[in-house]
């Protein structure tokens, strides 16, 4: 039998990478803190500062400074948020932890119903959006269709309309520990270690301040990690691709056969022929060139090596109140070629 779980005997941490927000972070600290007071169990905040340009740094180590639960993770330059997110969660110490972005478009408030849920069993409880408040219709009908495009590739069960909000087992984070690929999609991640998830249903609200940090061009790069990362269909549709492409060249050699039959003079001695295969076949070519060329990037990337992230400092309140004060940093497992 398993033992029954009770969030009283737990230290519960919220990792949250932070990028450029000075003037969202200060409340998203107040209302997180709000809500895990409504909890029975210890808890830990812990602040990833992903390479910000603006005062991020500054606000989280005077928030660290104000309240020992609160620790900053300062990374040495921008890596990204699937990295900053992975750097959170090697420091978090937490029993449970959770993962969630320090812009409020997804509310802390709903980490009590997060934590709810694993009490009842879910080894991972995961938010998922039933409506996307201030995304433009294009952004909407995208990510939809991005969703189910990576359902449909994919041999893990990645649920659609999810980000990486969620809250996780201990045992599940460190699994997530030990997967250091480079190019990281860490909700896919968290699927593909599986155990019992469950969907908590949430309404995603407008950045609280600034701007989005996920321009249509990173978003792209996102895709594409995410499908690469879990999924050789790709490779599979090039072959498919090509199939139908030769099954085409062929019908359009037969038609050119049949005009020749009943009008010699239609075409320029030559032309047909030679026009179909450069556009058929060098457009397969290319197109299998490029999808290819995605993987070998990618594994030269992995082959090399080098740490997803550097770590700067890691900060927390000074045990007599009177700064904050450097403190080693976690082992993280060791990245093989």
């Amino acid at each position: 039998m398993s033992t029954p779980r009770s969030l009283s005997r737990c230290l519960l941490s919220v990792v949250a990478p932070a990028f450029n927000e000075e003037a969202g972070l200060a409340e998203f600290v107040r209302r997180t803190k709000a809500a895990l007071a409504t909890l029975p169990c210890r808890h830990e905040i812990v602040l990833v500062n992903d390479g910000s340009r603006d005062g991020t740094l500054r606000i989280a180590l005077a928030l660290a400074q104000a309240d020992p639960a609160v620790r900053v993770v300062n990374l040495l330059r921008n890596f990204g948020h699937q990295a900053a997110a992975t750097a959170g969660l090697d420091v978090a110490a937490g029993d449970l932890v959770v993962l969630i972005d320090a812009d409020l478009q997804d509310p802390p408030e709903l980490i009590p119903v997060l934590a709810a849920e694993w009490e009842k069993g879910a080894d991972v409880a995961y938010a998922q959006r039933r409506s996307r408040a201030g995304e433009s219709p294009l952004k909407l009908l995208t990510a939809r269709l991005f969703y189910r495009l990576l359902r449909a590739t994919t041999h893990s069960d990645i649920p659609a309309d999810t980000g990486d909000f969620r809250l996780m087992d201990r045992r599940i984070a460190d699994s997530l520990r030990l997967m250091r690929e480079r190019h990281r999609f860490i909700r896919g991640m968290v699927s593909w270690v599986g155990g019992v998830q469950v969907p908590v249903p949430y309404d995603r609200q407008p950045r609280f301040a600034g701007a989005t940090h996920y321009p249509w061009r990173k978003m792209v790069s996102f895709a594409l990690d995410a499908i690469t990362s879990f999924s050789v269909v790709p490779l599979r549709l090039v072959t498919y691709l090509a199939l139908v492409i030769i099954v085409l060249a062929v019908l359009a050699t037969l038609t050119v056969f049949i005009v020749k039959l009943v009008n010699p003079d239609y075409f320029i001695p030559g032309f047909p022929a030679m026009m179909l295969t450069i556009i058929f076949f060098g457009g397969v070519q290319l197109l299998a060139l490029g999808v290819i060329g995605e993987y070998i990037g990618r594994m030269y990337e992995s082959v090399k090596a080098r740490p997803i992230y550097l770590v700067e400092g890691i900060y927390r309140a000074d045990a007599a109140g009177r700064g904050v004060v450097s403190i080693p940093t976690a082992p993280v497992p060791e990245a093989k070629p």
